[in-house]
């Protein structure tokens, strides 16, 4: 553990003497207004870039009094200074030998003059453009690899950031959103996008904040705090075809493969991707350095999950993106995956269960084994009825299948160390769920600015068959509870059936303030029909005391008023409204039937709004009151008895849960120095929270039901900053955040009102140096620390530590080789008996192009060190689990990638 602290401040220090380095910069001033001197010119782009081969040096934009300031590092060589204004002639200008900081005055702008029939001269295009509430990059400006795909083309962009977990901020903002002319490719998260797609095709990069269809069909302002990203294609590059097609092999007979193929043809785009491996790859993922190799930087899902969970996982996927423009005033998109995995994991857990002035130990061990295929196929079709009028459906079907085996064997003991109980099964399901969901959105507006109405309707229908067989022996060592011996076979139906629909008409009163009216309406239907037979009959027996029938509905209504104002900086919609919901619950439990119909008239508000100090600061606020209505499970006095150590039943005195959630949010970033920070807080205080209570009897038999408590909260408060230093070939990044929760729970165990109190302090730092094409080093480090103090339970309190440290370093030389690496080493401070505190993780990649740079040639080795583990330690108000579970070991993996494109480009002189 020294030796890697030691490690972790060398590696501060050294970027600490980067970071001085690279602030010797030079600065370069001037202020830009147009022809006459009037009027300053405000999100001009200011701009230098080489002479010899027009690669961009530094750039930056002008303030809201035109004025600019141009960071870059001294030149002995001549350079090109340009400023680039939408509606403007663009300015050029030499500077020579800069050495030193420089004041180049006022630049005045000629208009463009538009006359019938004159050809333009079209100016270079400015590496970034501001277009109202869209920033532009583009994509040409940025000197990258030849085999460069998205991703790598996004971190050469001003603003940008990726951290190790692929997260991607815009300026402040965490981007949620991710498109292909519009549209989405493979999910709208668009992970496949940037790992696959070629930067070369890309024209510009357009980011803006994340917009409803409702908000951009009507032109409202975003309600998000999110960010989009839009990449356009070249348009000689909007027909052709690119492809990949990875294989590998290596030891302990693991393997990989991968495939993505992808037509353009227009507004036309096909796309096909395949994946199939037993190196717990459970989505879809071609990283340039490790593949489908998971840990370190390649930890992070691409595309459709597939049976993620722990152990070892064998999975194959085939998936089809389609989009396509059928006739005027269409859209349309669908995707369609076919996935496949087999997963086995065996777990060993102690938890130990905290009573008021005793403690029980159960450790277990489980061996599972788990089979899951699944269908899935979403579409979305738009059409425009006319410039005032558009309707949206989109479909979405899933269909699984899964089958599952358990075996499970469990011993309680006191804390005395006496045994209480012991528990053995061996266990199988199968079941077959289908689930069905559609949207229907009709949005029109009228020719008065700002009045419009939209209608959606939503409907979701599911059901579930399951088939168990069941064995187990229950065995209570004390007291008076019988054992409990079962032979059973289990067939149970879950239908579940949801219709929602809202209305909204909103009336402009000014140009910037209007009256919105709502109403929402949901019904939702659940029959739950559980049948146990004895398998020790040779004919069908039902078990009454675990066969069960519930039925369910639920209806409310919410008709609400509220306003909206929206000015150059102010963003504000406010509502407030009531729900009536009417709800009816009935159980029919050894041949008696149990009903309780509850009406609830519960008032809501809601506030959501942003406001934009300048240009580079904002703050974004959201408020609502919520609710949550009890389940027929949680309300009914019927017994639940499935697992041998619970006996649960409902509350009839339960109420709704009602709670208060703020979120807050203030956003500063510099697009001129490249640095920013975060501010915010996530807030939920519960007028009254429903809870589930225990007591246990003498034989550790758990007797549980669900009660109220009042004045609970938790509460986030985090800061995170960033700094960007781009000089030559030279990128440092800088970014460390923390993040702080504080939680009040309170509940009951064995009748006795217990509080817990738990405080999180988590920092992360990380940094991250690039050099040009060939040198990348990215060290992160983060630690998490976990304290909860109890009143009215046998500890008073405990805490928890854990240390990450993760370096990936990657290397581009000589040319054609790739050497990857990432080294992680992980400490968790209070696990307790067998389970090891800390390991090492270091997985390694040498790879080699040829024939032109479509193929590749790799060879990989997955925890180079054998050390691979996975323990935790989880703290929660009434118990303290640590568990382990299968991980895969070390194996060397060889493999070969082929890549091809072929677009019908133009010829140019």
């Amino acid at each position: 553990m020294k030796l890697t602290i030691n490690y972790i401040l060398l590696i501060v220090c050294c970027f600490g003497n980067f970071y001085s380095f690279a602030q010797k910069n030079i600065l370069v001033n001037g202020r830009v207004m147009n022809q006459k001197g009037e009027s300053s010119i405000e999100s001009a782009t200011v701009y230098l870039i080489h002479s010899k081969d027009s690669s961009v040096i530094a750039y930056t934009i002008t303030d809201k009094n035109g004025r600019f300031k141009l960071e870059t590092r001294s030149k002995a060589e001549n350079v090109i200074f340009r400023i680039s204004a939408e509606g403007y002639q663009q300015v050029s200008k030499t500077l020579q030998n800069i050495n030193q900081n420089i004041d180049l005055g006022v630049f005045k702008l000629s208009q463009y003059e538009n006359k019938l029939n004159e050809v333009v001269i079209q100016a270079i295009a400015p590496p970034i453009r501001i277009k109202k509430d869209t920033l532009e990059f583009n994509a040409s400006s940025f000197k990258l690899r030849p085999d460069a795909n998205v991703e790598t083309l996004l971190r050469q962009l001003p603003g940008v950031t990726i951290d190790a977990d692929k997260k991607i901020m815009v300026n402040g903002k965490e981007v949620n959103q991710i498109l292909l002319n519009g549209k989405p490719f493979f999910g709208e998260d668009g992970k496949v996008a940037l790992q696959n797609l070629p930067s070369e095709i890309i024209k510009k990069v357009q980011i803006s904040n994340t917009k409803t269809k409702e908000e951009e069909f009507t032109k409202q302002a975003s309600s998000s705090n999110k960010a989009s990203i839009n990449l356009t294609i070249e348009k000689d590059k909007s027909k052709g075809v690119f492809g990949k097609f990875l294989a590998g092999y290596g030891s302990s007979d693991r393997y990989e493969s991968s495939a993505l193929l992808s037509y353009f043809k227009d507004k036309r785009r096909i796309s096909f991707l395949a994946s199939s491996n037993n190196i717990n790859a459970t989505g879809f993922s071609m990283d340039e350095v490790f593949d489908n190799m998971r840990g370190g930087r390649n930890s992070g899902s691409r595309g459709p999950v597939i049976g993620r969970g722990p152990g070892i996982i064998k999975s194959n996927l085939i998936g089809v993106n389609y989009v396509d423009e059928w006739f005027k005033g269409n859209k349309s998109n669908g995707n369609y995956f076919f996935t496949d995995s087999d997963a086995q994991n065996n777990n060993t857990t102690s938890e130990l269960t905290l009573l008021p002035e005793s403690s029980l130990l159960a450790q277990s061990t489980t061996k599972t084994k788990r089979g899951l295929s699944k269908h899935n196929a979403d579409f979305n079709l738009e059409f425009d009825i006319s410039t005032m009028t558009k309707i949206i459906v989109t479909p979405k079907l899933d269909k699984a299948n899964t089958t599952e085996s358990v075996s499970f064997h469990r011993k309680t003991t006191d804390e005395n160390n006496q045994l209480i109980n012991t528990t053995d099964s061996d266990n199988w399901n199968q079941s077959d769920n289908i689930n069905f969901q559609n949207t229907i959105s009709v949005f029109t507006k009228t020719k008065k600015k700002g009045r419009y109405f939209t209608a959606n309707f939503f409907n979701e229908n599911s059901k579930t068959d399951s088939n168990s067989i069941v064995e187990s022996t229950t065995i209570y060592q004390q007291g008076d509870t019988p054992d409990d011996i079962r032979n059973q076979n289990v067939k149970a139906v879950n239908q579940k059936d949801r219709y929602l629909s809202s209305l909204r008409y909103t009336e402009p009163l000014t140009d910037s303030l209007s009256l919105n009216f709502n109403i929402n309406t949901e019904w939702e239907k659940i029959a739950d029909d559980k049948k146990t037979y004895d398998r020790n009959y040779s004919v069908d027996q039902l078990v009454d005391s675990l066969t069960n029938y519930s039925f369910s509905t639920r209806f409310q209504i919410n008709p609400k008023v509220g306003f909206t104002i929206n000015k150059s900086k102010l963003n504000l919609t406010v509502s407030t409204g009531t729900y009536f919901v009417a709800a009816q619950n009935n159980a029919t439990y050894i041949n008696q039937s149990t009903s309780l119909n509850k009406n609830y008239i519960i008032p809501e508000g809601s506030l959501k709004g942003s406001y934009q100090f300048t240009e580079d600061k904002g703050f974004y606020m959201f408020y609502e009151r919520r609710f949550l209505i009890p389940k027929d499970y949680q309300i009914l006095g019927v017994a639940n008895l499935d697992n041998p150590l619970v006996r649960r039943t409902g509350n009839p005195d339960l109420k709704a849960s009602r709670s208060h959630v703020a979120y807050l949010t203030y956003t500063s970033y510099n697009s001129q120095t490249l640095w920013g920070y975060d501010i915010y807080s996530n807030t939920t205080i519960y007028d009254n929270q429903i809870i589930a209570t225990s007591a246990f009897n003498s034989a550790g038999r758990q007797i549980a039901t669900y009660d109220n408590v009042y004045g609970t909260y938790n509460t986030l408060l985090g800061v995170e900053w960033n700094k960007t230093i781009k000089n030559n070939a030279h990128v440092f990044l800088f970014m460390f955040a923390i993040n702080t929760d504080y939680l009040l729970d309170k509940g009951f165990t064995n009748g006795e009102l217990y509080t817990a109190k738990t405080v999180r302090f988590s920092p992360v730092l990380q940094l991250s140096y690039d050099y040009g094409k060939l040198l990348s080093i990215k060290p992160k480090y983060s630690f998490a620390y976990n304290d909860t103090k109890y009143t009215n339970s046998y500890i008073n309190s405990t805490s928890n530590t854990l240390h990450n440290f993760n370096i990936e370093t990657t290397c581009y030389w000589p040319k054609n080789w790739v050497f990857g690496n990432d080294f992680g080493y992980t400490y968790n401070s209070d696990l307790s008996g067998p389970y090891k505190k800390d390991f090492y993780l270091w997985n390694t990649s040498l790879s080699y192009k040829f024939a032109e740079d479509k193929m590749t040639f790799k060879v990989k080795v997955y925890d180079l060190l054998n050390q691979n583990q996975s323990t935790s330690r989880t703290i929660t108000p009434t118990a303290v689990v640590d568990a382990e579970n299968t991980v895969l070991k070390r194996y060397v993996m060889f493999s070969l990638l082929y890549k091809f494109q072929n677009f019908a480009t133009k010829k140019k002189n």
